[in-house]
């Protein structure tokens, strides 16, 4: 398959709501592959379609089970599936409980910064067959997760944060881009 150019913020692309997929074709089962392949290339963890220009709802994540936010392996916890191509996800459930998590992003280079999220999310999407799943993440997935849906909504993870930190990590991300 293909890797792809991701893209870097400030590009438009990426603050812009991604487009509903109709059917799950050739066209997004390739799509799909491109954003696994270049994920691994990029040694990220998740990927969504419209950090590589192309604006469906459409991500791939890579991430076990049995992580901690803070990237731990939990004991007893079996480190089930940990990749998941999803299609239109939504999440249909959130916890009340929250934590936090040191994120990054591929589209936001060098930069990291806390984030609070819900602990827990159940999300319904469409795999590469176009069969409708129902998968409850937690820890280190739910954040992944969470993250890559906030790209199909055009948000960034600086989106969390006060706008002066904001401004300075986005200046700083630009600066190492040039």
């Amino acid at each position: 398959m293909a890797i792809l150019p991701i893209l870097v913020t400030p590009n438009p692309i990426l603050r812009r709501k991604a487009g509903l997929v109709s059917v799950v074709d050739s066209y997004i089962r390739e799509l799909l592959k491109n954003l696994e392949d270049t994920m691994i290339a990029e040694d990220g963890i998740g990927l969504a379609a419209p950090q590589v220009g192309v604006s469906k709802r459409v991500l791939v994540m890579d991430v076990p089970a049995n992580m901690t936010v803070d990237g731990e392996e939990i004991e007893g916890l079996d480190s089930g599936q940990n990749f998941y191509r999803m299609v239109n996800p939504e999440i249909t459930w959130a916890s009340e409980k929250i934590s936090t998590c040191q994120e990054g992003c591929l589209s936001v280079p060098g930069q990291y910064a806390s984030v609070v999220r819900p602990e827990k999310v159940r999300v319904r999407y469409l795999n590469e067959k176009g069969s409708v799943c129902e998968t409850e993440f937690a820890y280190l997935q739910a954040a992944c997760v969470q993250h890559e849906m906030d790209h199909l909504d055009g948000k960034l993870f600086v989106d969390y944060l006060s706008s002066m930190k904001r401004e300075m990590l986005l200046r700083k991300a630009q600066r190492i881009e040039r």
